[in-house]
């Protein structure tokens, strides 16, 4: 595994107060003759792109983070809703634990299938305290994984949750109301979890406007995550939807 280099990144902005931006993509649904012009319409607040999705077939991950790096140098982190999505080619990887839910597969089994990857190729590895929170709608994570979101209204159990991943020993919690989610996390969520762990918090799912990643930043997150489709609106800002 290679030293870790985008977590010590990652933590020295979270030490400094600075605001990062990461944009998903999900190589299902991104065609690969558009990141030319993708990547030149990226905002310069955007400090890294994340690939992955719920449901990838083989090689697409593989294929999609190849072309990137033809046309940028911004860390590349794999987001994997399974361990055959991982690739040696990405500069890491957030490997994820999802504590919201009680399937022992997405806690422990992906970690263990993935560790033969991991022995044979030279990656960063980021441990990640990964919480579904409940959107307003049915997320490809839920379905995929056969777990429940935790209601926004549970806010002790969220915060409980959180602490519990950072005393487990994650470097990251990752707070996510899933792939076109209704309603963002709440920032009273996102508040009260980053008022109780030390770590950086991530967030993502329902983030659509300026105003939602603004309202994300002054709760707490220090770095959100948004996604691929990038529009006018008609005041001039950036629209960016999951």
């Amino acid at each position: 595994m290679k030293a870790s280099k985008i977590h010590n990144d990652l933590h020295n902005a979270f030490l400094q107060n600075k605001k990062l931006l990461a944009i998903l993509l999900d190589p299902e649904k991104f065609d690969l003759s558009d990141t030319p012009r993708f990547l030149r319409n990226l905002p310069k607040e955007v400090s890294h792109l994340f690939v992955g999705g719920s449901t990838v077939p083989k090689g697409m991950t593989d294929a999609l983070v190849r072309e990137l790096k033809l046309y940028t140098a911004k860390p590349i982190i794999l987001f994997p809703g399974d361990y055959k999505q991982l690739t040696p080619i990405a500069d890491g990887v957030l490997f994820l634990s999802l504590l919201s839910g009680d399937n022992p597969d997405y806690l422990i089994g992906q970690q263990r299938k993935s560790v033969r990857f991991f022995r044979e190729n030279p990656i960063e590895v980021i441990p990640t305290g990964y919480l579904l929170i409940d959107g307003g709608n049915s997320s490809a994570v839920s379905r995929v994984t056969h777990t429940n979101p935790l209601r926004q209204s549970d806010l002790q159990i969220i915060v409980d949750t959180a602490k519990a991943g950072e005393l487990m020993g994650a470097k990251l919690i990752y707070l996510e109301a899933g792939s076109g989610a209704l309603n963002p996390v709440a920032p009273v969520v996102i508040s009260a979890v980053k008022k109780d762990i030390t770590i950086p918090l991530i967030v993502g799912g329902g983030i659509r406007t300026e105003e939602q990643k603004h309202l994300a930043y002054e709760a707490g997150a220090d770095l959100i995550v948004m996604g691929t489709a990038f529009e006018k609106t008609t005041e001039g800002q950036n629209h960016i939807s999951l």
